[in-house]
């Protein structure tokens, strides 16, 4: 069974539209409404999916491992990660999950620069951080891929079983990275579609950010 894990922290009704295109795809879909102020369950929870809440806003990551949690407790065999913002396009899961099926590679990622003609919708100003991010990724994971920040990805049942993530913001794309290098995961990366929306231009992650998430790394590398 395919799951696909949803973080979502006020996506409004946005949120709803990127569901009903999961659904249409065959998955079963896991919301994880990191506390927003008007709950996921206002526009999605007449859909047939699972919706899980935290009480307050405790970042991405943890998003991610709550509903990942859930779904190998649900029985998932396949887990795909997948933003709730409307970028991603669902009918990317199934070459996904085709791949895991195939046994050659324990996780797929994917990325929006393997493909020149899908990378040229990019704007400048994310070409630019994004890129700062490969080098940020490589020095913290040891992994050097074209996209570290892409939120699709894809895991086998017992490749999510050995990812593990304590990083809540937005430095868990850095820490799932080293997760996999850590327990020796095969994977791979494939080229998927970002779609940029004016919605998700104005949500999307700052220049500012991405210093935090550096600062924030270090000083964990530090501590440990």
């Amino acid at each position: 069974m395919v799951f696909v894990v949803v973080p979502c922290f006020n996506e409004g009704a946005v949120v709803r539209e990127t569901v009903e295109e999961l659904l249409a795809e065959g998955v079963r879909v896991v919301v994880v409404d990191d506390g927003s102020e008007r709950p996921a369950a206002d526009s999605c929870g007449d859909l047939p999916i699972d919706i899980l809440r935290h009480g307050v806003n405790l970042g991405q990551g943890a998003a991610l491992q709550t509903g990942v949690e859930f779904a190998l407790w649900a029985g998932a065999q396949y887990i795909i990660h997948f933003d709730a913002d409307g970028q991603h396009d669902p009918t990317a899961i199934a070459g996904i999950v085709a791949l895991l099926r195939g046994g050659s590679v324990d996780v797929v990622l994917g990325s929006r620069f393997l493909d020149p003609s899908l990378a040229r919708d990019v704007p400048l100003g994310k070409r630019l951080v994004l890129r700062g991010g490969i080098l940020v990724s490589w020095l913290f994971s040891g992994m050097l891929l074209t996209d570290t920040h892409n939120g699709l990805r894809g895991f086998t049942r017992a490749a999510a079983e050995r990812v593990r993530l304590t990083e809540d913001g937005f430095g868990h794309a850095t820490e799932i990275l080293g997760e996999i290098r850590r327990a020796g995961l095969r994977y791979c990366e494939v080229p998927v579609l970002v779609r940029y929306t004016e919605y998700s231009k104005a949500k999307g992650q700052r220049l500012s950010n991405s210093l935090n998430v550096l600062i924030d790394l270090v000083l964990r590398k530090l501590i440990a």
